[in-house]
């Protein structure tokens, strides 16, 4: 997961989007390290999971508006399947006693650790 971590704080600070090919290939990735790892993660990795998964979600529902065709409604499918992942992430993060509020807050950390040093 951290190795996914990294790669989502390079592609948050570059300026142009990532082609869908390269975007799939990274969703396709974390879609399966969630499934053959998720009930192993423990709490550093689930933030990091959340944060990934919200992210991905967030930009596939952009491209989705964006896009026609066949791959909006990829975008869309994308969307809808990291969503289940985030509810099943935030739940297990409210179990271990945070809030939407931490959370929030954990996410601006997050944001600001992939910021680029000179900015």
């Amino acid at each position: 997961m951290q190795s996914l971590y990294e790669q989502i704080q390079v592609y948050l600070n570059m300026e142009e989007e990532i082609p869908f090919k390269e975007f799939n290939s990274y969703y396709q990735k974390v879609i399966k390290e969630l499934g053959d790892s998720h009930e192993k993660f423990d709490e550093e990795t689930l933030w990091k999971a959340l944060f990934i998964v919200e992210n991905v979600m967030s930009n596939a529902e952009g491209r989705a508006k964006e896009t026609k065709g066949t791959e909006a409604k990829k975008y869309t499918k994308m969307a809808q399947r990291l969503q289940l992942w985030a509810k099943n992430f935030a739940t297990r993060l409210g179990q271990a006693g945070y809030t939407e509020e931490d959370i929030n807050e954990r996410f601006n950390t997050m944001f600001e650790e992939g910021a680029p040093a000179n900015s």
